[in-house]
């Protein structure tokens, strides 16, 4: 019963651990280079930052349909105070 106990616990704990939710977008390729990749999505432009780990089937070019996999990772946080509550405790 321990065991279990314990294993459950250490489950649960990995699960904090979980990798990023992944996102992707289809379209034509617009531009490319080294650091980016940009893709037609109905009107909207997609740029998105690429690198040398960045897995790549196949041939890139512009025009190509393509299918990017992408996380999003926060670069910088900035915590606004509530006006209402600053003015509260005045």
């Amino acid at each position: 019963m321990k065991s279990l106990i314990t294993m459950a616990l250490v489950l649960g704990s990995l699960s904090a651990f979980a990798a990023p939710k992944t996102y992707q977008v289809t379209g034509p390729v617009l531009d490319m280079n080294d650091a980016t990749i940009t893709v037609q999505k109905g009107k909207e432009k997609w740029e998105i930052s690429r690198d040398a780990s960045s897995k790549v089937n196949g041939e890139i070019k512009i025009g190509s349909k393509v299918t990017v996999e992408y996380v999003m990772t926060a670069k910088t946080i900035e915590v606004k105070e509530d006006k209402k509550a600053a003015k509260a405790k005045k």
